[in-house]
């Protein structure tokens, strides 16, 4: 289904592409017309390959956190790293005017922002992970990083309220989130970071299971809980600054997936689950995608808004029912 629907994903936009042609142009075959091979080429299949590593990287981020704190409605942003990566790029943005022209020009490039995100991600990274070493409750790491995430925000509105009208406009943009802008040398970075963070939860598969028991039953089975914790909050925290520097935040997606695979799939097991969220995540990430492209149209719809209403509605929906999915 996943090949399936990258092929959709290909086709579709403000021109169509018969899939035939897609096959042509990624293979060196006779095109009917080349700019058909520069737009697969330069544009949607970066974007494709962007959409399954936002899908893959924030939904298996979702299952961690929902493992961890053991809270089926804990998300990838519960750390408050999205947070700081939205700081880091509003400091750029909304200080723009304090930091010289040389730095304002290079602000609004894809780099610049994705090292103000990074920078600002780093940060409340670090103060989580030292609350970690400090605090031995898990749930109040929860709390830190929810307070972490009510502190830059305050941060943000308070530059907002002293921003000019075109400097709000560029963070809202920003805030949107955009699938569409990467080139190949800032996909390589994203795909780098994605398999570092990727490798690190292949560790805790086993000490991931236990955890689901609690952490009494996780040491009494001999997992060594505080080496697994802080692996799954580095692990998420390089999945969900990377991604939200190189495309913003992207709501709802580390939400819902994981619930709704734990549905279709019946089971706890993270040896099945991880892979089985990766590729539910990246599926659910190309259909947004393609919806929001607006086949046959030049408009295209900030990606956030498209997640939002599916996964708004999912939440929803696994409440009213009050059916445990994890525990």
């Amino acid at each position: 289904m996943l090949i399936i629907v990258v092929g959709i994903n290909i086709s579709l936009g403000s021109v169509f592409i018969p899939l035939k042609q897609i096959l042509f142009s990624l293979f060196d075959g006779p095109v009917e017309k080349e700019s058909w091979k520069a737009i697969i080429l330069n544009y949607r299949l970066p974007k494709a390959i962007t959409a399954m590593v936002v899908g893959s990287g924030l939904s298996i981020s979702g299952l961690l956190m929902q493992t961890l704190f053991r809270n089926p409605l804990a998300g990838p942003f519960v750390l408050g790293i999205s947070s700081g990566a939205s700081l880091g790029v509003a400091i750029l943005i909304l200080g723009a005017s304090f930091l010289g022209a040389n730095i304002t020009a290079y602000a609004f490039t894809n780099w610049g922002l994705a090292i103000a995100a990074s920078a600002g991600a780093f940060l409340v990274l670090s103060a989580v992970m030292l609350a970690a070493i400090k605090v031995r409750n898990t749930m109040s790491i929860l709390i830190i990083g929810l307070m972490f995430g009510s502190l830059t925000a305050a941060v943000i509105s308070v530059l907002a309220y002293f921003s000019s009208a075109n400097q709000l406009q560029q963070y809202l943009f920003w805030s949107f989130g955009s699938l569409g802008n990467l080139s190949w040398n800032e996909i390589s970075a994203l795909l780098v970071t994605f398999f570092i963070g990727i490798s690190l939860v292949i560790f805790i598969i086993k000490p991931l299971n236990s955890l689901l028991l609690g952490e009494n039953y996780a040491k009494s089975m001999g997992v060594n809980v505080k080496r697994t914790r802080n692996l799954t909050l580095i692990s998420t925290s390089l999945l969900t600054g990377v991604i939200t520097a190189f495309s913003g935040p992207i709501a709802f997606i580390g939400l819902a997936v994981p619930h709704l695979t734990k549905l279709l799939f019946s089971t706890s097991n993270h040896k099945t689950l991880l892979p089985a969220v990766a590729i539910s995540g990246a599926i659910i990430m190309l259909i947004c995608d393609s919806i929001a492209q607006l086949p046959s149209s030049e408009y295209t719809l900030p990606i956030n808004a498209i997640t939002s209403l599916f996964g708004a509605p999912i939440v929803i929906w696994l409440l009213v029912r009050k059916r445990k999915v994890f525990y």
